[in-house]
C-alpha cells in the first residue's frame, strides 16, 4: 500500500510527512511518500492534498504541477479509479466547486461547496470580536459519522489556522463542524473523498487518530 502526499510547492509538507509515516507504522499502513511525480500520483493507493496559502495560488500551483500532469494523474485516481483521498486546509478547500477569496477561482468540484471568507457574528455586549483568522484551537461538532472519524467525539479539539471556509450547499457532505461566531466547516466528505479544514498533523491525539483511520480505511 502506497500514500502519496502530493507536493505542490504549497506548503511546508514536514510535519505533516512525519505524522503520516508515524501511524503508518502503527498500523500497518504501508509506504507514505511526499512526491510532485505524476507518475507516483498515478500508482498510489491513498492520496493527499495538503496546502497552505491562497486559494487562488493553490489552485494554479496544483494546475501547473509537472505541467499538468500532476492534477491530471489525480483527477484520474480519485474521479475515476476511486483512491481514497484526503484533502487539507486549503487541499480541503479545493474540492469545492468555487473559491472567492481575491477572485472567483474554479476549484476541483468535488464538493458542492463555495469558499468564503469567515464572518464571525457581532459579539454580545462585553465581548470581544472574534479575529479573523481562525487560528488555534476548536471543539469539533460531529455532523454525520464517518469511517475516518471512527473513535473520534464531538468535543475533542482540532487545530486550525485559516480565514476562509467552505460553505456546503449539500448538507449529507457536511461531516463536522466548529463554532466560531458562526458554524465553521471542519469536515467534509463525499464518497472516497474526505477533507479537513484543520491540520490533523497539528491536532495531536484527535489528528493522529485521523490519519490512522484513513491509512486503513476501505471504501
Amino acid at each position: 500500500m502506497l500514500t502519496v502526499l502530493i507536493d505542490y510547492e504549497s506548503g511546508n509538507l514536514h510535519s505533516a510527512e512525519k505524522a503520516f509515516q508515524r501511524m503508518a507504522r502503527e498500523v500497518d499502513g504501508g509506504e507514505v511518500i511526499v512526491s510532485a511525480r505524476p507518475e507516483d500520483v498515478a500508482r498510489a493507493d491513498r492520496i493527499v492534498l495538503p496546502g497552505d496559502g491562497a486559494f487562488p495560488a493553490c489552485r494554479a500551483a496544483l494546475a501547473g504541477a509537472g505541467q499538468g500532469s500532476v492534477l491530471e494523474a489525480l483527477t484520474e485516481a480519485v474521479e475515476v479509479r476511486g483512491r481514497p483521498f484526503l484533502g487539507i486546509c486549503v487541499g480541503m478547500q479545493l474540492m469545492a466547486r468555487i473559491g472567492h477569496e481575491y477572485s472567483e477561482t474554479p476549484g476541483l468540484g468535488w464538493i458542492d461547496g463555495e469558499v468564503t471568507r469567515i464572518a464571525p457574528a457581532a459579539p454580545a455586549p462585553g465581548q470581544a470580536a472574534l479575529k479573523v483568522p481562525h487560528m488555534g484551537w476548536n471543539d469539533l461538532v460531529i455532523d454525520r459519522p464517518h469511517p475516518v472519524l471512527g473513535g473520534i467525539e464531538t468535543g475533542q479539539h482540532a487545530y486550525f489556522v485559516h480565514s476562509y471556509h467552505m460553505s456546503v450547499a449539500d448538507p449529507a457532505q457536511l461531516i463536522a463542524h466548529v463554532d466560531y461566531g458562526q458554524p465553521v466547516t471542519a469536515i467534509v466528505g463525499h464518497g472516497t473523498m474526505i477533507g479537513t479544514q484543520f491540520h490533523p498533523e497539528k491536532s495531536q491525539a484527535t489528528g493522529l487518530r485521523m490519519i490512522a483511520n484513513f491509512l486503513t480505511w476501505a471504501p
